[in-house]
């Protein structure tokens, strides 16, 4: 089979499909024949070699992805062969196909496309375990997204006004601030044009919002902080603005400042909490993650929510595909289709 295996960190350029052997099918795994890949920044920051969770060269890349099942291995009760699934797993989704264990695998939401099913396992369940699972978001809050176009935004988006929560979002452009207008935000902001901070204390009138759903970091992380009002919660997914370069000293020291760190006196003065988590890590405990799942998936039925899709690429296209996710220009999330 066909799979992109990641034996060099570097430019998207590193990334080129090779021809390698399907692995055995042992007990309590499964053979899904994958038609759609979705792909995360984590995996921009995994081919950078920047990635704590990922696993030691050579792998192949890719946490999610949807297709069927064409074999099971002995002790598989839950699975059969046909099934239409989703894939959640650290790593070996760039490929034709997939073998792994059986609960790296979720039914797959028979209202969804194929490329909507590959799109929605990290994206919805890391926005969901922040927005619900931690900072326990309550109906009728206010909060503010960062990074509100891309694929954990616009899940998180629709996750709070499905709550009739006020929604602020940022975006760097035009076209973004049309697609959380077309999804129903409250107040998209362009950040490249208005300072959020000042808009969304003049907004709420000096308060602030409840909470805030962080993965940018740098000075934007700064500013959520002070946006917050008595009693907020932020919610820390990520550090998007880190630069960091292996042979450059100064970009070192840079990222470091930009990473964000609780101030406990600040949080003891004005009373908020500040949270963080990965879901990689997470999703080692089987039973809190299928509680999750089961969740997330009738929430997304119930309130008719979907995956946003913004650009599709083929499979030998995945460099173009990690390009695009690499210049902050894309829109919702970029599915390979295989």
């Amino acid at each position: 089979m066909k799979a992109y295996v990641l034996r060099k960190h570097g430019k998207p350029t590193v990334l080129q499909p090779t021809d390698i052997p399907i692995p055995a099918l042992e007990s309590e795994q499964v053979r899904v024949n994958i038609e759609c890949i979705g792909l995360n920044y984590a995996e921009i920051m995994a081919r950078k070699g920047f990635y704590g969770w990922a696993p030691q060269m050579p792998y192949t890349l890719g946490m999610e992805a949807y297709g069927k099942i064409e074999a099971i291995g002995d002790n598989v009760s839950a699975r059969a062969v046909g099934d239409k699934v989703i894939i959640g797993t650290q790593y070996g989704c760039y490929a034709e196909k997939f073998v792994g264990h059986w609960q790296a695998t979720a039914p797959a939401i028979e209202q969804f496309t194929p490329e909507e099913n590959a799109a929605f396992f990290v994206n919805f369940s890391t926005a969901w375990v922040g927005l619900f699972e931690m900072a326990k978001l309550e109906a009728g809050e206010s909060v503010l997204i960062q990074a509100a176009a891309g694929g954990v935004g616009t899940a998180a988006l629709q996750m709070a006004k499905a709550l009739n929560c006020t929604v602020y979002g940022t975006v760097s452009n035009p076209a973004k601030v049309k697609l959380l207008q077309d999804l129903g935000i409250d107040y998209a902001i362009n950040y490249l044009e208005e300072d959020f901070e000042d808009l969304v204390k003049k907004l709420t009138d000096g308060q602030g919002v409840d909470v805030v759903q962080e993965m940018v970091g740098g000075d934007v992380f700064k500013k959520s902080v002070r946006v917050l009002k008595p009693l907020g919660r932020i919610i820390v997914m990520g550090y998007a603005s880190m630069d960091l370069k292996k042979w450059n000293p100064l970009s070192w020291y840079k990222t470091w400042q930009g990473v964000p760190k609780a101030n406990l006196m600040d949080m003891s003065k004005r009373v908020y909490s500040m949270m963080s988590f990965h879901l990689g890590y997470l999703m080692k405990d089987e039973a809190i993650m299928d509680r999750i799942i089961q969740r997330l998936s009738e929430f997304v039925i119930k309130h008719n929510l979907r995956p946003v899709v913004g650009q599709t690429f083929s499979f030998d296209e995945i460099h173009k595909a990690h390009e695009l996710m690499e210049s902050r220009k894309s829109m919702g999330k970029i599915v390979i289709t295989v």
